[in-house]
This record gives C-alpha cells, sequence and structure tokens, in this order.
C-alpha cells in the first residue's frame, strides 16, 4: 500500500513538473490562485444562466415570441465577463511605470535638444547658422532618478524630508495617494484596494473599469434574480428539486445582489467626492491628509484696527461685519 502511494506522489510531481514546464507562469501560487478564482467565477455565471436555461420552459417560448429580450440578457450577460477579464487584466497604474514613462521621456527631450542645438549650415556651404532648442517644459536630467524625486518633491509642502514618501519595500519616491501593495508587491498610483476576486489592484488606472463592471454585475443579477423568481412563481408545485435548486440560487444571489448595491453605491461616492477606500478608512493615518494648514497671528497693527471703536463710516462700508 505504501509503496503505491509513493508511486501515485511521483507520478503526480512528474505530471507538475511537466505541465509548470510547459506553463512557467503555473509555476506561481498567487498566479494560479487568480487563475483559480477566475475559472470559478466563470463557471457560476455559466452556472447560473445555464439551470435557468434548462429549467424554464416558459422562458424558452419567450424566447421564440421575443428574441430581442433574451438577446439582450445574453449581450448583457457577454459583456459582464468581458469587463471582468478587461479589468482584471488592466494595470492599475505602477509607480515604477510612471517614473520608467517620465525617465524616457526626459531622455527624448535630452535628445532633441542636443539635436537642435547642432549648427545646421546652408546650401551654399559658406554660411553657419546654429538653431538654440526649445527651453519650455521642466529641465530634468536625462533618466536620472533625480529628476523624478524633483517631481514628487514638487508635489508635497516645502520642507517635506524625502523619508517621508520614499517606499521601503520598492526603494521609490511615491507621489501622493500612491501606496505600496504588498500583494502584487508594487506601489500603485491612487490605491484604492486590493481585489481578490480580479486578482489585481484596484488604483488610477483601472478604477473606472473597475465601476463600470460592478455595474454591469449588479444589472446582471438583479435580471438574473427577476427571472429565477419568476420561474418560481409559474413552477413551484411541479417538481420539487428543481423548486429547491432555484430556491438556493435565488438565496446565495439575494446576497450578492445586496453585496453589489452597496459596493456600487460605496465607490459611486469616492468617484463623486475624489477619495479612495484607502484614504477614506485610514484617513488619520495618512500623512499627506493629516496636514493642517493654520492661520498666521494678526500683526500689532491689525489689533489695533480691530480693536479701536466703530464709527458711522465704518458702518456704511461693513467693517464691522
Amino acid at each position: 500500500m505504501t509503496m503505491i502511494v509513493a508511486m501515485c506522489r511521483t507520478f503526480r510531481d512528474r505530471a507538475l513538473d511537466r505541465c509548470f514546464h510547459c506553463f512557467p507562469c503555473l509555476s506561481d501560487p498567487a498566479w494560479r490562485s487568480s487563475l483559480g478564482l477566475k475559472v470559478a467565477l466563470v463557471m457560476l455565471h455559466l452556472i447560473y444562466a445555464g439551470i435557468l436555461f434548462l429549467f424554464d420552459s416558459d422562458l424558452i417560448e419567450k424566447t421564440k415570441k421575443e428574441p430581442w429580450y433574451t438577446a439582450l440578457y445574453l449581450l448583457l450577460f457577454f459583456a459582464t465577463l468581458v469587463q471582468y477579464f478587461i479589468t482584471s487584466g488592466s494595470s492599475p497604474g505602477y509607480v515604477l511605470d510612471a517614473m520608467r514613462a517620465v525617465n524616457e521621456t526626459n531622455v527624448m527631450y535630452k535628445k532633441s535638444s542636443t539635436a537642435s542645438k547642432q549648427p545646421a549650415s546652408s546650401k551654399n556651404g559658406s554660411l553657419i547658422v546654429t538653431i538654440e532648442g526649445s527651453q519650455t517644459g521642466r529641465n530634468f536630467q536625462g533618466s536620472n532618478p533625480a529628476s523624478w524625486t524633483k517631481l514628487v518633491m514638487d508635489m508635497y509642502p516645502p520642507g517635506t524630508s524625502i523619508r517621508a514618501f520614499s517606499c521601503f519595500y520598492c526603494n521609490v519616491e511615491q507621489p501622493p495617494r500612491a501606496k505600496h501593495c504588498h500583494d502584487c508587491d508594487k506601489c500603485v498610483l491612487q490605491f484604492d484596494h486590493h481585489c481578490v476576486w480580479l486578482g489585481t489592484c484596484i488604483g488610477q488606472g483601472n478604477h473606472c473599469k473597475f465601476w463600470w463592471y460592478i455595474c454591469e454585475e449588479t444589472a446582471l443579477c438583479l435580471w438574473t434574480g427577476i427571472l429565477y423568481i419568476t420561474y418560481l412563481k409559474a413552477n413551484i408545485s411541479r417538481a420539487w428539486w428543481k423548486d429547491a435548486i432555484m430556491i438556493l440560487l435565488l438565496i446565495a444571489m439575494a446576497i450578492s445582489i445586496i453585496f453589489l448595491l452597496l459596493l456600487l453605491l460605496f465607490h459611486s461616492y469616492l468617484v463623486l467626492t475624489n477619495q479612495t477606500t484607502y484614504e477614506l478608512v485610514r484617513r488619520r493615518r495618512i500623512p499627506y491628509l493629516s496636514i493642517y494648514h493654520l492661520e498666521s497671528l494678526p500683526s500689532a497693527q491689525e489689533l489695533e484696527e480691530k480693536s479701536r471703536p466703530y464709527t458711522c463710516l465704518d458702518v456704511l462700508t461693513c467693517r464691522c461685519c
């Protein structure tokens, strides 16, 4: 018996090694977990829609009479899945990518400035004209990281230490509203949260896509719930095992609808108020949100002017107000 178990384990390990050799991405546990969640979500959608069309004969008859109704439902179904994969595959906007883009722009600007300063001769070769490059734009030092540092430091109040906004994990300077995600192991611009179901962070680059996905998913669940309730009203006593399956699925869907509606309202509020989940939850711990600008004390001359009694002219000029 022990020999059989050992042989099974050896066969399993060899099969996994071959699979990892053919698909190197599967060797990453985080990537496997994300892929498993994606497959589970797609299967969940297919189960809900498949059981509905399998059990509800009235819906099939309605489809034959009014095909546009089912066509709209299927269009929303596939649009939701497409939006899900678009959102999960989109970049939230990483700080390293932004820094790389700034440095590449600085290199191109430096090359163009150097080329524009080269002497250009006229057609007869007797006159040399020097063309000075344009001095507009920011003066960065090529691909030197100091250019990114200067750009980030300009976003903070004067006198802020560089250590206050440097990431200890990525060793980069974080602009305001950026945060390091420990799941992605990267700093994300305008970090909102890390979505487990999508397998990616939600940030500046994909928050809009995420909102549209929630909106489409909520609409799809509401429509599917209405179809389930319509079926149960018309066929509640025909087959008890079908009713039991539909009721269990409907209860799970009702919980999902409540969660999705609350999530949609919450992120709609965040979008309208220009906030993120991280900023709303950790407002008191975020340095750039806890800085209060205190008014300066009035001078002696201002105090003297405010202390003298009001005259009729002051009342007419509204100085007393």
